[in-house]
């Protein structure tokens, strides 16, 4: 029985932060996401080894612009861009003027122009930090330990906010805190495997993590009172592009 809640919270890890149809196989439900949440580091590692391998394979061939543009899609198409258009949602929302209306346009599936300003901004961003990345020694390294920060970011947004939306939608297993061993567990894994990959470069990803984690979480707790999905995913976006900017400043 408890290898088989194991087995189930893995696959909520996975189908959470990818599009791998795991998830749908084993049947997942709110509570496996939760339990899973500690394994989000590690899902973020193997989606950066991924990134890496793409870039690193392809920059002697197509050059560094090239291969972290084409890296870059990797990640979208491994993800399916879920983070890419929740950072896009919560940008369009975050431009509202009411807590309401802003709650409102995140649901809606029309792009407006903040969310396309952040979303260009964000590609525009990670795929020069990828290219500089791949101008020093250990690019693979500074991916796998980016993106494991990057999926341990909604961890953080959920242990410290509240649900903005009274538990509506999937990103309400996470947001509140309820679960927050796991949430801990999980920050600590991120860092970890940063450390692990980069020494104590690592730290400096991390702190490069936490601050667009406090900004995301300082602008959600005063425009909406609280993490909805969106945020927790624009969360990913953004720790994940500052990780890599310091790892190339870093290299």
């Amino acid at each position: 029985m408890q290898g088989s809640r194991g087995l189930r919270a893995a696959a909520a890890a996975l189908a959470f932060l990818t599009r791998v149809p795991l998830g749908r196989r084993v049947g997942v439900g709110a509570e496996d996401i939760a339990r899973g949440a500690v394994l989000f580091p590690l899902v973020g590692a193997g989606i950066g080894a991924a990134v890496g391998a793409v870039a690193v394979a392809l920059d002697s061939r197509l050059g560094v612009l090239l291969a972290a543009a084409l890296a870059a899609a990797v990640e979208a198409v491994l993800t399916g861009a879920i983070h890419l258009d929740a950072l896009a949602d919560a940008a369009d929302g975050l431009g509202a003027p009411t807590r309401e209306r802003a709650l409102a346009i995140m649901r809606e599936p029309q792009i407006g122009a903040f969310g396309a300003v952040a979303l260009g901004l964000d590609l525009l961003v990670k795929t020069a930090a990828l290219a500089a990345v791949l101008a020093g020694p250990d690019a693979l390294l500074a991916a796998v330990g980016a993106f494991a920060l990057g999926r341990a970011a909604p961890l953080a947004l959920a242990w410290t906010l509240p649900d903005a939306r009274a538990g509506e939608g999937i990103g309400s297993s996470l947001a509140g805190g309820a679960h927050r061993l796991g949430l801990a567990s999980g920050l600590a894994l991120g860092v970890v495997v940063a450390v692990a990959a980069l020494g104590l470069r690592g730290l400096v990803l991390a702190a490069a993590a936490a601050v667009a984690v406090l900004a995301c979480g300082f602008v959600a707790r005063g425009r909406l009172g609280g993490a909805t999905g969106d945020v927790l995913g624009a969360g990913v976006e953004l720790a994940t592009t500052l990780a890599l900017v310091a790892a190339a400043a870093t290299r």
